[in-house]
């Protein structure tokens, strides 16, 4: 049998990263400019920064867990305070683009998304990322060279494993750690709903039923548990309820590690590179 485990601390069968995308508005504007000038769009993009924020970090705080928060440097600028609370409470903030802007075919504008992004978190909140994720997984071919040139430890981007792994350069250079996603363990497939692209809207027993199923064999294999949330969709009261009964499955089993991206990747790097090279 191919054994597909991964060596996590402490002898725990699995890790587990919670993370959230808060794009607020630039998930709107991001993917259509014209949205700037539709306030009912917008508005859901602003209930991620000024309802689903604090309620999520409310969670957070009672289950005595660290998260990973993506943030698009936009927001940073715009809802400052609320990235404040982020950091204030300890969470982990990765580089999420400047506009969130789907620009896999234009990596001058992916240079600039990067450099604006980076600017932005470190004037506002002072902080300077180990971790990026790309908006909706869509990425240039250079991405990684750009990733290393600007010191980044950890990427977040691709879907193709459900372990970490070591991104390699074209001249044979080491780029970042990969720390895989999929669609099946991301809330926007499942309730993000907008009048221009209209979709069911499904209810917390069928999410969780797929976050649950990919949980049990995650585990069992030993891998990644990497799933994203969105303030503005999973910081919805049923949502947010949907979050805790989530968090409490997973307890019910043992040996799990619940860390931040720059967590995750720091072990991996000391675990499978620290003697082999």
């Amino acid at each position: 049998m191919h054994d597909m485990s991964v060596r996590w601390p402490n002898g725990a069968q699995c890790a587990v990263m919670l993370t959230f995308d808060f794009d607020a508005e630039t998930l709107w504007t991001g993917r259509d400019p014209d949205n700037a000038g539709r306030p009912g769009v917008l508005s859901q993009g602003r209930y991620g920064a000024k309802v689903g924020v604090p309620k999520i970090l409310d969670t957070l705080r009672d289950e005595d867990l660290k998260a990973t928060f993506f943030v698009p440097g936009w927001v940073v600028d715009n809802h400052p305070g609320r990235v404040e609370m982020i950091v204030k409470d300890g969470h982990e903030i990765g580089h999420h683009s400047y506009s969130h802007r789907w620009i896999a075919n234009d990596p001058q504008a992916e240079i600039e998304e990067m450099e604006r992004g980076l600017e932005a978190l470190k004037r506002r909140v002072d902080v300077v990322p180990k971790g990026y994720r790309s908006p909706a997984g869509e990425v240039s071919e250079g991405l990684f060279r750009l990733l290393q040139k600007h010191d980044f430890l950890y990427d977040s981007s691709l879907m193709d494993d459900v372990n970490p792994y070591r991104h390699r350069l074209p001249d044979g250079s080491k780029g970042p750690v990969e720390l895989p996603w999929h669609w099946s363990l991301d809330d926007a497939p499942f309730a993000l709903f907008s009048i221009k692209s209209p979709r069911p809207i499904f209810t917390n027993e069928h999410m969780l039923s797929v976050f649950k199923d990919e949980f049990r064999e995650i585990y069992r294999w030993g891998g990644l548990y990497d799933i994203i949330f969105h303030p503005q969709v999973s910081g919805r009261p049923s949502r947010v309820a949907l979050i805790r009964e989530l968090i409490a499955f997973i307890r019910t089993f043992p040996n799990v590690w619940f860390a931040t991206g720059t967590e995750v990747a720091q072990h991996w790097v000391k675990e499978y590179e620290s003697t082999n090279g």
